[in-house]
């Protein structure tokens, strides 16, 4: 479900996903995921593809501009633990990044934190569970007027105050 009403953009979720040498597998499963998903509107690859060797920060950026610059909605990111990427994507002015492991964490990243871009480690979850993940990552939205929008915002002026 899309549109109006259901938190999800209309026309879907606009999803970057990308990953390192260590993400290949998991990235390319959970591609297939959401492409297949009706949430889901586009999903742009920013690779890597088979046979290349790029470094995790490279994507991570890349990722996080996309999302900064209004080009996607949400960035999904994997490496071998998920940690560079996020580190990566959060120098990203505008863009807040979360490795998540669990069900509640991938939850609250979204509805307490407002975060666009999820990380997960090939070598710390298995496919399923990362599957899961970023299923249920496509249901979650980040209510602006929920208790959490002050919090967010006190980081949004301070990113604001510093990069702007």
């Amino acid at each position: 479900m899309s549109g109006p009403g259901s938190g999800v953009p209309s026309g879907g979720w606009r999803i970057v996903v990308g990953c390192d040498d260590a993400g290949l597998a998991y990235k390319e499963r959970i591609k297939a995921d959401l492409l297949a998903d009706p949430r889901v509107g586009a999903v742009d690859d920013l690779g890597v593809h088979d046979g290349d060797h790029t470094a995790y920060p490279h994507i991570g950026l890349a990722a996080a501009r996309k999302v900064a610059a209004g080009e996607a909605d949400r960035a999904l990111l994997v490496c071998g633990t998920g940690i560079g990427m996020a580190i990566s994507a959060n120098k990203v002015p505008g863009v807040r990044a979360t490795t998540a492991h669990d069900s509640f964490s991938v939850e609250r990243s979204v509805k307490s934190n407002n975060c666009q871009v999820l990380t997960l480690g090939q070598r710390v979850v298995g496919v399923e569970l990362a599957r899961l993940l970023a299923r249920e990552w496509l249901g979650h939205v980040f209510d602006p007027a929920s208790a959490s929008a002050d919090k967010v915002a006190v980081i949004d002026a301070y990113e604001e105050n510093r990069c702007g």
